[in-house]
Formats: structure tokens, C-alpha cells, sequence
């Protein structure tokens, strides 16, 4: 299992070593100590979610309150997506920018992104399947979303034609909006929520 660490900080690419002979495959898509020896802490899970989504399917980009924010760690266990993390924290130095990973039922990939980070994808195939473990349980108080086709992102989403997006990303606002109206997450916070962590 290797970790890159991509551009945003807080996010890393994970590949996993893929066993393969005549009668399929196995391989460790998530390891508990390594993900801790990378990112510095453990990975406390609290939730599983699996999202299916038809090709041209973008979801995101959301992100929740810190604390406590939500941690996750995404894979693709059927089909392939274009996952995508967006540095929303304000005060960041790579605020604004975003940096996509493919992720498909080949390579096996993962994507880990810390508490304060945005994320999303794209489906790249019809029944696209992901499977991300989870930080924090969902609260709906506390999540929120920043428009996936804010011009000012500029996430370039790999569709045919315009995204097929849901009435809730349609109408989230843009990251200028999100910002003058003090939604989103402060780098400093979260910061020292991970600090926190890696006491804890």
C-alpha cells in the first residue's frame, strides 16, 4: 500500500498491492495503521455509506462543520468516477484549488481527505459504486455544499454534456457566496482539530 500526498494538504491518493491469480483478486484496500502512520492519527470510524450513480452523475461538493467535521476514505468497488477534494478552508494556502484522482474496479485506489476539505465525483460509467468510510455520522445541521460548477472552482468535470446534479447541489451557492456568508470551514480550526487528534 503506497500514499501520495496530493497538492491540497490533508488529502492523499492511497494504491493499494493487488493479489491477483485464475480465481480473482484480493487485496487490503484500508489498513488502519497505515493510514495513521500517513496522516498522523488514526481514522476513527463512525459510519459506511455506499453511492451509486449513473454516468455523468456529479455529486458534490460537500463538506461539514469542524469540528467535528467529517474525515473520509473513498473507493470504487464497482466502475470508475473522477473523485474530486476541494480546499475550502478559509485561510488555507491552497484555498480555492482542487486536485481529482481516478478512481475505478481496476487500479483500486482510495482517496483519504481530513476534516474541512470538499469533496465530490463524477461517474464515469453507469452504476458507478463508491464506498467511503466516515469520521463522523451525518448531521444534517452540520453539512453544507459548495456549487460543483462554480466557474471560479473550475473543477473540469469529465461529462459529455452538462452534469446531472441533484436539486440540492443545483442550488448550492458559489464559493464566493459560501464564503461571504461565513459557511465555510477556517484552516486554522481545523488545523488544530487535527492537532487535537494526533494528541488524542
Amino acid at each position: 500500500m503506497r500514499f501520495r500526498e496530493l497538492s491540497v494538504e490533508g488529502a492523499f491518493e492511497i494504491t493499494p498491492r493487488l493479489h491477483g491469480d485464475p480465481r480473482g483478486l484480493f487485496t487490503e484496500w484500508y489498513r488502519s495503521d497505515r493510514l495513521a502512520e500517513a496522516v498522523g492519527h488514526p481514522l476513527n470510524l463512525a459510519q459506511g455509506n455506499l453511492s451509486v450513480s449513473s454516468r455523468g452523475v456529479v455529486r458534490g461538493v460537500h463538506f461539514a462543520d469542524v469540528p467535528p467535521g467529517q474525515a473520509k476514505y473513498v473507493t470504487c468497488v464497482r466502475g470508475a468516477v473522477l473523485d474530486v477534494v476541494v480546499d475550502l478552508r478559509v485561510g488555507s494556502p491552497t484555498f480555492g484549488r482542487w486536485e481529482g484522482v481516478r478512481l475505478d474496479d481496476a487500479d483500486r485506489r482510495a482517496v483519504y481527505l481530513s476534516e474541512g476539505l470538499g469533496h465530490g465525483f463524477c461517474a464515469l460509467d453507469d452504476d458507478a459504486t463508491l464506498a467511503y468510510l466516515c469520521s463522523a455520522p451525518y448531521s444534517p445541521s452540520g453539512e453544507h455544499a459548495v456549487h460543483p460548477l462554480d466557474p471560479d472552482l473550475g473543477i473540469e468535470w469529465p461529462t459529455a454534456g452538462a452534469p446531472r446534479l441533484s436539486a440540492r447541489d443545483e442550488a448550492a451557492p458559489t464559493l464566493a457566496e459560501a464564503l461571504a456568508s461565513g459557511l465555510l470551514p477556517d484552516y486554522a480550526a481545523c488545523t488544530a482539530f487535527t492537532a487535537s487528534l494526533r494528541a488524542g
